[in-house]
């Protein structure tokens, strides 16, 4: 909890795992370590937009 990450953009996003993984607060990760060619992906709920 009370943890943060830096998104491609720049901007911060805190992450709280009370209650599931959450993002900002709002956006619940639904599913998580899709593997792809360049990484991996967490699908989220709500899309995350700069402030």
């Amino acid at each position: 909890n009370g943890k943060s990450a830096k998104t491609v953009n720049g901007a911060d996003v805190k992450i709280s795992t009370h209650d599931g993984v959450k993002l900002n607060g709002t956006s619940t990760v639904t599913k998580t370590d899709i593997e792809c060619t360049n990484g991996v992906i967490h699908i989220i709920d709500t899309v995350i937009l700069p402030a």
